[in-house]
This record gives C-alpha cells, sequence and structure tokens, in this order.
C-alpha cells in the first residue's frame, strides 16, 4: 500500500506578499524559501480569506468562508465567540484516515480561561499533540522565554531561548517521532506578529546594510522583521534537511504561507496598497509556496488566484481522503493546478466579508469584497460607496474605474449580494469614518 503523503503547513503571522526574496525583496534574506520555491510552485495571486488572523485560521480548519462560520474579526482574549467543535475540521479528516496531528505555536480560535471564558482547545478540533500554543491574550508579542502568553511553558534551549528557535526545535522532534505514519503538521509562527523582535546578533546584521530602516517600527527594510524571519527562513531548510535525513522529502508536502499583510506599522507590502486589516491587496495577498518532489513540477510558477478557503479540499484531494458531506465547504481543490495542469477551476469568484463597528486602529474600513478574473470591486459598509480595480494591470490599486464602468460594478454588485445570500450575512449599518486610534 503507498504511504499517504505527510503534510507540513508552516504558517507565518503578518507576513506581507513581499517580504520574500522570491517574490522580489531584495532587503530579507530568505534563502531556504527559495530554495523551496526552486524546487516547487510559487503562487503569485494567492490570497488569505481575511485581513486579520483569527478569521483566517477559522477559513482554514473548516474550509469555509470567515462570513459563513461567523468569524470574521480576531478573537479577542475575552471573547465569547471561539471555532465550534461541531465543524469537522481538516485535522479532524486527516486524524479519522490514518494521520497524526499536531500543532505547534499559535491557535487564536477561542478566548482563554486566563481571561474568564470557556476554552476551545486545538485537541477539541483534532489536534492530537498542541506545543507552543497560547492560554491568554498574545497582543504586544512576546519571543523570548518566559513567553508572556503561556508562562507554563518549561524552557528547552539553553541561555536566552528564542521562540523561532524553540518552534524549529519542536518541529524536528515531531517529524522524528512521527516518522513511521504519515503526519499532519502545522507549524504556526507567532512572527512577525507586532512588537517584532529579532535575535541582536542579526539585527545588528540587517541594521549595518544599506538603507536599512530604524528600530522595531520602521515602515521599510525592518531589521527586526528581517531577523526573525531569517530564523524562520532557516527552520524551512532544518524541516527539509530532516525529511531528507529520514527518507520522506518525496513523500511530504511541504508549504509555506501567511495569514494576512504585513502590519504597516513595522514594514510596507509595496508594490501592493494597504496592510493589515485592509482589503486592498497588501491585507490579503499572500506568498504561497508549495512542495511536493515527483508531484508538483519544480520551479513553477502559477498566477490563478487561490485562497485559504481551497486548502481544505486541496489538502484533502492530494491526501485521497473523501470530503465528509456533513462539512459544507466553500473552497474548491486547486490539486490539478499543482500538478501543472492550466484548466480552469470550478468557480470564477472569491469573496471577503468584513464587517467593523468602527474602523480599526491600523487603518482597515468595514468592507465587502469580489474579485472575479481580473477584477476586483471593494463595498465600504461605513459610507457605501465602491472601488473598482483591474488588479491584474493596477496591481497597486492606484487607478479606481468605478466612475467608467457601471456595468461591470452592478455585475459584480449582483454578485455579492447573492453570495451574501449564500452564507447567511446582511450588510453592517454605516458609520461615520475619523481618525481616531
Amino acid at each position: 500500500m503507498t504511504r499517504k503523503p505527510n503534510i507540513i503547513m508552516v504558517l507565518a503571522d503578518d507576513l506581507g506578499w513581499s517580504e520574500l526574496e522570491s517574490y522580489g525583496n531584495t532587503f530579507n534574506e530568505t534563502p531556504y524559501l527559495n530554495r523551496l520555491a526552486n524546487e516547487g510552485m510559487r503562487f503569485t495571486h494567492a490570497y488569505a480569506s481575511a485581513p486579520v488572523c483569527s478569521p483566517y485560521r477559522a477559513c482554514f480548519m473548516t474550509g469555509q468562508y470567515p462570513a459563513r462560520i461567523g468569524i470574521t474579526d480576531y478573537l479577542r482574549p475575552d471573547d465569547v465567540h471561539a471555532l465550534d467543535p461541531k465543524h469537522i475540521t481538516i485535522a479532524k479528516m486527516l486524524r479519522r484516515n490514518g494521520y497524526m496531528t499536531g500543532l505547534i505555536g499559535k491557535w487564536h480560535l477561542s478566548g482563554y480561561h486566563h481571561h474568564g471564558r470557556k476554552e476551545i482547545s486545538p485537541c477539541e478540533h483534532g489536534f492530537e499533540e498542541t506545543v507552543l500554543s497560547e492560554n491568554r491574550g498574545i497582543g504586544g508579542g512576546s519571543y523570548k522565554y518566559p513567553y508572556h502568553w503561556n508562562e507554563e511553558i518549561e524552557q528547552r534551549l539553553p541561555d536566552e531561548e528564542y521562540l523561532l528557535d524553540r518552534q524549529n526545535l519542536e518541529t524536528l522532534d515531531f517529524i522524528e517521532r512521527h516518522k513511521s505514519r504519515p503526519f499532519f503538521l502545522l507549524l504556526s509562527h507567532y512572527a512577525v506578529h507586532t512588537r517584532v523582535m529579532g535575535h541582536d546578533s542579526l539585527v545588528a546584521k540587517y541594521e549595518a546594510k544599506p538603507n536599512a530602516g530604524q528600530g522595531r517600527i520602521a515602515s521599510r527594510n525592518n531589521p527586526h522583521l528581517a531577523a526573525q524571519l531569517e530564523v524562520m527562513d532557516k527552520g524551512v531548510g532544518m524541516i527539509s534537511d530532516k525529511l531528507e535525513e529520514l527518507g520522506l522529502a518525496d513523500d511530504t508536502i511541504l508549504l509555506f504561507t501567511s495569514d494576512n499583510g504585513g502590519e504597516t506599522k513595522v514594514t510596507t507590502n509595496a508594490p501592493l496598497r494597504g496592510g493589515k486589516s485592509e482589503l486592498y491587496e497588501g491585507g490579503i495577498r499572500e506568498p504561497f509556496i508549495i512542495r511536493w518532489p515527483g508531484q508538483v513540477p519544480a520551479g513553477a510558477v502559477c498566477d490563478q488566484p487561490i485562497a485559504t478557503v481551497d486548502l481544505y479540499p486541496t489538502l484533502l484531494e492530494l491526501a485521497k481522503v473523501e470530503p465528509d458531506p456533513e462539512q459544507h465547504l466553500d473552497g474548491v481543490s486547486v490539486a490539478s493546478l499543482l500538478c501543472g495542469e492550466r484548466k480552469q477551476l470550478r468557480r470564477d469568484s472569491l469573496y471577503w466579508y468584513y464587517p467593523l463597528p468602527k474602523k480599526h486602529f491600523l487603518g482597515g474600513r468595514s468592507s465587502n469584497v469580489i474579485r472575479k478574473g481580473d477584477y476586483k470591486l471593494i463595498e465600504f459598509f461605513d459610507d457605501q460607496t465602491v472601488e473598482l480595480y483591474n488588479v491584474v494591470s493596477d496591481e497597486g490599486e492606484e487607478n479606481d474605474l468605478s466612475t467608467t464602468m457601471p456595468d461591470k460594478i452592478a455585475e459584480l454588485q449582483r454578485d455579492l449580494a447573492a453570495w451574501r445570500a449564500d452564507v447567511g450575512v446582511v450588510p453592517p449599518p454605516p458609520y461615520v469614518i475619523t481618525t481616531e486610534q
């Protein structure tokens, strides 16, 4: 019997589309992710299904749009909402089909006991092993031991333990422990979430570079972000080497992506517009690289749009697992694209629903988006205006076409209204836009 493929998903936090060398960055150094792209496929129009953390993770776990799940904003530490255990998550599906399932790092799909809320843990969603997950609010970051978001964690590395090093260590240990059976591992990094904080020696290396930004809030060429990314990149190399050592490389799907765009207080997502919390391209377009030797063509680039919502059905197809009919899936499998085929997917549109009671402190506005073909329509709920862009010819969203293409706007608004009806949401009321934080 042919072994089912192992699946390792490396998920960065707040890492923008343009931070990797393979996506055009000339300041950050990501040699192992470069190698991953050269050995696999790189997507140029891969999208997060939300511009902030929790809805992305809920979408990945369930294969449903955040609007259908009811988690459309990041969950606060004392939030009464959580991802409902009734969902048949991707981890549950793989576990019931013989996979060992593990999560290393960030969860962020529940309020916490520490903040007086009933906590829904990863084990209730199908993870057999959970390591280094938070048990209280993670705001502000905490990258050196002891970790403020879980003071119960014991130190494993000597001297001043650094979180990304610890996550890399735990990842290699997980692979070693479960090398004899198929496994699904979600390596969920807390980096490069604010406050970014790199190794002192690596920060100094990047500070010495020409055009380096200054400090943790540098809006371009941030040395702390670059230092964190280098350790994350090194971890990808360590994973690849471990798989080679154990003879598992050809049996393992290894993918790398991020949950939303970079925070513009600490980086830029140029040439894309905007960043985290916004539904402009800078807030939702993500790096996405996948390698599976012998199955995914090496050095390939795909420009077809895909999104978080597609990962669940795609991974099931790659693992030859039939979906459970009790779990509605909004996404479609993109396995054919990974095999190098150029055929059209079974859908022509992607959707975002991001209702906010007030403007996000990073700039995001209450809004609804559809991308259909080359065009992207943004409906702002706050002031009931619209913007239209061709995001293929105008990836920086500089040329608003809303006054020149009324028929296209009418078409996309009809599609958006039909989609909202399907997922069961209604537009929230408008609000007065202010500059208050």
